[in-house]
């Protein structure tokens, strides 16, 4: 059975130029309802976030979004998600997903993607939350961030715990068994 009922995805407001990035996201959908974990996302519409809303709601899935009150505005929201809960800002937002999900996973994305991943890592740092979070490494799209992160921890600005706490899979599948095991570590008090 899984530690895993509910997974905010991080991902790009955009599809980006590789069409990998969308079939992994339809992918991830699709594995998620199969393994009967729900959607939490940013609520919108557009780009992978509108792509794995969709797999998801096509596969008879449960998805949860969370979109600030300006893109609500701006027409970006999507209105097929089972709940669209709206929000003030980006840091509600954010707050508000971490408290609906498990989990976390983030797929290719941009600065937002990169907030979102680093404020719940950040988080988790600091003892607010002990939930796991993963990279999906479409083709390689994270290897520079974990390079990265290895000459943070290697520059002394980052313990080995902590820099494998960032878990980096290259399947659905894969990123949901090492987040699932990640989460059950936590809930059982080993730090993961």
């Amino acid at each position: 059975m899984t530690a895993i009922k509910r997974l905010a995805v991080y991902c790009g407001s955009a599809a980006g130029v590789d069409p990998a990035f969308a079939d992994v996201a339809r992918e991830l959908g699709r594995t998620m309802v199969e393994r009967d974990i729900e959607l939490v996302y940013g609520g919108g519409k557009l780009g992978l976030m509108g792509i794995i809303a969709d797999s998801v709601l096509d596969a008879g899935g449960k998805v949860f979004g969370v979109i600030p009150e300006a893109l609500v505005v701006h027409e970006v929201a999507h209105r097929g998600c089972t709940e669209l809960h709206t929000v003030a800002n980006m840091h509600e937002r954010k707050a508000k997903m971490t408290e609906l999900t498990d989990a976390f996973v983030a797929l290719p994305g941009g600065i937002g993607t990169l907030d979102e991943l680093f404020e719940a890592w950040t988080w988790n740092a600091l003892g607010y939350h002990s939930k796991p979070f993963c990279l999906l490494n479409v083709h390689g799209f994270w290897d520079g961030l974990a390079g990265f992160m290895d000459h943070v921890r290697d520059s002394g600005f980052l313990s080995d715990a902590r820099r494998n706490q960032l878990l980096k899979a290259n399947t659905p599948g894969e990123a949901i068994d090492l987040l699932d095991g990640a989460a059950q570590s936590a809930a059982q008090g080993i730090v993961w």
